[in-house]
């Protein structure tokens, strides 16, 4: 496959395992500049040595992206970029008298605004050039909601607006 991704840089969270790797090693594979970040140095080199391995090539940061100066990292070592994608995301069981204010700001800060603050930080240099994506990873969970997980839902639901 040729996606025409050569001299293009993108950035990916949640992109040291799961869904966020593969998406980062395919694109890493088809030619992008990569940039992935994750709270743990170590989970940033393992993944970094399983792109570079068939080929690829990528860049890591550690930064925590849920956080506005965490967010700011990853763009900041990429430069200009040409693709986002936002698949970081933070998942748990918990019945819903259960969730606290606190675990509910959580999953919104890390699930919705890590998005809304990187998208906010590459937005107008894609528009400056006319060129650009930003991709939000959301998950099935926003349409068939299980009743321990309505905290992540909710945040799975709101990315299908952004």
């Amino acid at each position: 496959m040729d996606l025409n991704l050569q001299g293009k840089t993108a950035v990916m969270t949640g992109s040291t395992g799961g869904i966020g790797f593969a998406i980062a090693r395919r694109l890493s594979l088809e030619g992008a500049d990569v940039v992935i970040s994750a709270r743990h140095g170590d989970r940033v080199e393992t993944a970094l040595d399983n792109i570079r391995a068939p080929g690829g090539t990528a860049r890591g940061v550690i930064a925590d992206a849920a956080t506005a100066p965490g967010a700011e990292l990853p763009i900041a070592k990429a430069g200009q970029v040409d693709i986002l994608v936002n698949c970081l995301g933070i998942y748990a069981n918990a019945a819903f008298g259960d969730i606290t204010d606190e675990d509910w700001l959580r999953f919104f800060d890390a699930n919705i605004m890590s998005g809304v603050r990187l998208t906010r930080l590459v937005f107008p240099g894609m528009m400056h050039r006319n060129d650009g994506r930003v991709i939000f990873i959301s998950s099935e969970v926003a349409l068939a909601i299980p009743s321990d997980m309505i905290h992540y839902a909710m945040t799975k639901a709101a990315q299908h607006i952004l």
